[in-house]
């Protein structure tokens, strides 16, 4: 059997792991019994990216709940976070499998358990393609992937069966103006029928990305187009042009609650959602996005109301006042090469000073540099020199991808452990 590659930098091997932050006192920690570091007194190295375990916990088995009321599997999206760890609980709070966008993504997945993986993406490179067959034929992994292209077709077909392996196909619908994808109901059918023709290619259905369709009327065009799907794949399989139950997947993070309710209590389909973000959340495009869920769930009688509770945002960065070189301007000990800046600018929540909480009233950040961040205060503003600031964010993928390692806190902002990204 074929190792698969953990790619792992020699400063966090598995044996020898240590963890930014903790000086001499350097150890990995996990486990009621070891000891715990405490954020608010100071005994963590700053800036540092922070996760709350009983919110992680929280939306785990919020969105879990949420897809067993709609019958529909859960295969969250790894690339928000491309941890491990995280990979492994999702599974364990009733996670399908992993939704990745690469092959590498993909062996990640496969090491955190994952059985089950969709790549919503092309599948695209010899080396690609051996890494996959690899996963497929020495780990047992049931691999789903996507074409939109009778090139990507002949150039899958030609690999694997010099491989001698089976390859599970989506075709990738998508809509004009939007990323990949036939753009018309013809060009799929025609696709399905030379994927048909293919000895080495399973056809299995159809995935849709809804989150490229946007306007004044985009909700009732999610719907139009999720219809229309749903009307293919059903006559594909009629067809028998699709192999076994045939799946239908789509949902990022912003519309899963449309996508699982077009998709809900569907028995002659293997319907799948795929949003990612919900692990994490956070006070910005997510926390809009599902104000949004909530709105029409209001409106239309949805689940995700009864279900009670909501996401919350489980992701900080902590990070220290270094200078406050004018009355109303400090400056942050954090910046781009710390957190997601694309989609709205770190948001203060708390400050502590010698442990104790201070106001962070008034504090905005207005702009961001490499390793700086700088903030506007009002001239009464008591934040100064050597306070902590714990900042929430926009956008978490964009925030994970920065850490090697990202703490776990519990309630009491102590850090328990650390867990390990694999970017």
């Amino acid at each position: 059997m074929k190792e698969l590659s953990e790619k792992r930098d020699t400063n966090y091997h598995k044996d020898t792991l240590t963890y930014p932050g903790f000086g001499e006192k350097a150890q990995p920690i996990s486990g009621q019994q070891q000891p715990r570091f405490s954020l608010i007194h100071e005994e963590i190295s700053l800036p540092a990216a922070v996760v709350k375990a009983s919110s992680l916990t929280n939306n785990l088995v919020w969105m879990n709940r949420f897809a067993q009321a709609h019958n529909v599997k859960l295969c969250p999206h790894g690339k928000t976070s491309m941890t491990p760890n995280f990979f492994k609980q999702q599974l364990e709070h009733g996670a399908w499998g992993i939704t990745v966008a690469t092959p590498a993504q993909a062996e990640i997945a496969a090491l955190a358990g994952a059985k089950k993986i969709i790549m919503a993406n092309q599948l695209v490179g010899k080396t690609n393609m051996a890494i996959v067959a690899n996963l497929i034929e020495s780990h047992g992994i049931e691999f789903y992937c996507c074409v939109d292209s009778e090139r990507n077709v002949q150039a899958l077909q030609n690999f694997f069966s010099t491989q001698d392996c089976q390859l599970n196909i989506l075709i990738e619908f998508g809509v004009e103006g939007g990323r990949c994808g036939c753009r018309t109901d013809n060009q799929a059918f025609k696709l399905a029928e030379l994927i048909q023709q293919q000895s080495h290619l399973h056809l299995t259905g159809i995935e849709v990305y809804e989150g490229v369709i946007h306007g004044d009327n985009a909700e009732q065009s999610i719907r139009d187009f999720l219809a229309l799907t749903l009307a293919i794949t059903q006559q594909m399989a009629d067809d028998k042009l699709i192999v076994g139950k045939p799946m239908i997947t789509g949902a990022g993070s912003a519309w899963y609650d449309v996508v699982a309710e077009c998709f809900a209590h569907l028995d002659a389909f293997e319907a799948i959602i795929r949003p990612g973000c919900y692990a994490i959340h956070d006070t910005g495009i997510y926390l809009e996005a599902q104000s949004h869920v909530m709105t029409r769930a209001q409106n239309n009688q949805g689940f995700a109301c009864e279900l009670g509770g909501d996401l919350e945002s489980a992701l900080e960065v902590w990070a220290y006042v270094i200078s406050r070189p004018e009355p109303n301007k400090l400056v942050i000990g954090l910046g781009k090469r710390d957190v997601a800046f694309d989609a709205g600018l770190p948001i203060a929540q708390r400050a502590y000073r010698a442990g104790k909480p201070i106001s962070v009233s008034g504090a905005t950040t207005t702009a961001v540099m490499d390793q700086h961040a700088f903030m506007e205060v009002d001239v009464e503003s008591e934040l100064n020199v050597g306070d902590i600031i714990a900042f929430s964010t926009s956008h978490p993928c964009l925030t994970f991808d920065k850490w090697r390692a990202i703490a776990i806190c519990n309630d009491s902002y102590d850090v328990t452990h650390w867990v390990e990204t694999r970017f």
